[in-house]
Parts: structure tokens; C-alpha cells; sequence
């Protein structure tokens, strides 16, 4: 799903001036810390233009590749710093995961990866979904930085750390 085509979808032009968009970077590293993950490196530019990933996504989820695309995606932009609008930081996620680029280049460009990609958004919204991270167990949608921790004590009934 395009998460900005959600609606009421928070995007980091919202921000009111340098500070308050400083003050959220450092509450997602401060998070990172938390959760004991390798620290963030900021891609620039950011944010970024995700079509292109989101569209590699949904192609690879039609092959059964997007659980290890989307962490080599992630890898590259945020432990990286690469801007997933680079076609090479995507080609390379992609190739981490037995992608062959020709492939992905070909399968980002379907009409029919499109209109998934855009009815995977449409079904999020109708769902009530307006902001990523969002997580579906069940009937139940989670949407926030807790969505995962919230799926986790949904699925085994315990708190996550």
C-alpha cells in the first residue's frame, strides 16, 4: 500500500518548522536504542519517493519474496542511508533476496503490479488504516508505532518487549 495515499496520513512536510522534525527524528532513534537496533542512518534525501520500492514490493510479494525484499529495502535505506527512490538502492534489496534486476525492473513496470499496489491502498483505507506502520490480525487493524507490539500480544497472548 502507498501509505501516502492514505487518508489523514502524516508526512514530514507537516512539520511546522526544522525543530519539530528534529525532535521526531530523535524520538525514532531514541526507540531504535530501546529496542536494541543497530543505529539509524538517515537517507537523504528524506523523505523519499517510495513508488518505485512499493511497486518492487507487490511483485515481489506475487513471487513470495516480499517479507525478505521489504528488510532489505529497509536495510538499505535506514542502516544504509540510501534513498529507496534510487533505483540502484531497490535494485540491490532486490538482489539481496535472489532478485534478478531485469525481472524486478520488468515487474515494478506491469499494469497488473499497479493496480494491485493501488487496491492494496484502497483496502487499507477502507479498512480505517491511515498511517503506516499498520499490521491486520484477524478482523482487527493495528495502526502506530505499537501496532507490532500490539499484533505480537494478539497472536501469543503476551506482551512483547
Amino acid at each position: 500500500m502507498l501509505a501516502r495515499e492514505l487518508p489523514g496520513a502524516e508526512t514530514f512536510e507537516a512539520y511546522r518548522c526544522q525543530t519539530e522534525e528534529e525532535v521526531f527524528r530523535t524520538e525514532i532513534e531514541r526507540r531504535a536504542r530501546e529496542l536494541d537496533l543497530q543505529p539509524l542512518r538517515w537517507p537523504e534525501p528524506f523523505p523519499f519517493d517510495s513508488g518505485l520500492a512499493m511497486r518492487v514490493a507487490t511483485y515481489a510479494k506475487g513471487i513470495g519474496r516480499v517479507v525478505p525484499f521489504a528488510q532489505a529495502a529497509f536495510r538499505q535505506a535506514f542502516a544504509g542511508g540510501r534513498a529507496l527512490a534510487d533505483q540502484d538502492a531497490v535494485l540491490v534489496a532486490a538482489a539481496a533476496c535472489e532478485m534478478h534486476p531485469a525481472a524486478v525492473l520488468k515487474g515494478a513496470g506491469l499494469t497488473s503490479v499497479h493496480v494491485q499496489l493501488t487496491a492494496a491502498t484502497v483496502e487499507a483505507a477502507r479498512l480505517g488504516v491511515t498511517d503506516v506502520p499498520a499490521v491486520r490480525v484477524g478482523e482487527r487493524v493495528l495502526v502506530g508505532e505499537r501496532s507490532l507490539e500490539g499484533a505480537a500480544e494478539l497472536l501469543v497472548g503476551a506482551p512483547a518487549r
